[in-house]
């Protein structure tokens, strides 16, 4: 054995993080520092992607950023839901604490794209057990706002280089969910 590989105790850490990490959709107002932001996703790009391609791109949103992403959402929630439910949303997204985009390089090879789809996912879930290991919760966000051409704007990327992988809210959870998962067996199969 190496010091490369977790003690027992080390592991046991491992399997609670994992086990209790949650999407957090309620936040307290203090913002998580910087610094914490950073290591997180230092740690994210530690995610396998094949070939080696680091193909993350990861926005921390800055207040400017942030005003405009959550004024963009409104307008779109308005177009669907009213004046109201835009109201509220805006409400909702000015009032939690931080932000973070994640990205992917395009390829022009559709497979190599999907495998560099596969190591962002892999690099978002490093990012929020990390997060979580510290108190820090997330939720990952694919709505419409990151498919709408001002998003990619606001963040200063080309559609035609790096598409949007995830919206990532984050911060000090003030509510965290039980939820639940379906037994090991209803999801694994074991072949001959």
């Amino acid at each position: 054995m190496t010091d490369l590989f977790p003690t027992a105790i080390e592991k046991d850490a491992v399997s609670r993080v994992i086990r209790t990490r949650r999407s957090i959709l309620i936040f307290l107002p203090e913002k998580p520092d910087s610094a914490l932001i950073e290591q997180a996703i230092d740690l994210a790009r530690w995610a396998p992607n094949h070939k080696l391609t680091e193909p993350w791109r990861f926005y921390d949103l800055g207040p400017e950023s942030h005003r405009r992403v959550a004024e963009l959402n409104a307008e779109l929630v308005r177009a669907e839901r009213g004046d109201g439910a835009a109201k509220n949303k805006l409400n909702r997204w000015l009032g939690i604490p931080g932000w973070l985009a994640l990205t992917c390089k395009k390829s022009d090879d559709s497979f190599r794209e999907k495998e560099d789809y596969a190591a962002c996912c892999g690099a978002a879930q490093n990012m929020m057990l990390f997060l979580w290991a510290h108190g820090v919760g997330m939720k990952w966000s694919t709505g419409p706002v990151t498919r709408d051409p001002e998003f990619y704007n606001i963040l200063g990327i080309s559609g035609e280089r790096e598409f949007v992988v995830s919206l990532f809210m984050y911060g000090y959870p003030a509510k965290t969910p039980d939820p639940k998962r379906a037994d090991v067996r209803e999801h694994f199969t074991l072949l001959p």
